[in-house]
């Protein structure tokens, strides 16, 4: 079985490491779907492989689970 991890952010250094590393290699792929962020939440993702994709918020998160699905 195949697991993806998914993540919608949005300025989330301060957390976005810690639940990174807490998926240890019970993923096999990593979504990141950044919606604007300023600070370093993309230079975490990218240490930790996920693939990186950015996504202009629409006020609507079913829309950017959508995409990111």
């Amino acid at each position: 079985m195949v697991i993806s991890a998914a993540y919608i952010v949005k300025n989330e250094e301060q957390n976005l490491e810690k639940s990174l590393k807490s998926l240890g290699d019970n993923a096999h792929e990593i979504i990141v779907v950044d919606t604007g962020s300023t600070d370093r939440t993309k230079k975490i993702a990218e240490f930790y492989g996920a693939k990186i994709y950015d996504y202009s918020w629409k006020d609507d998160f079913a829309a950017a689970r959508n995409f990111a699905l």
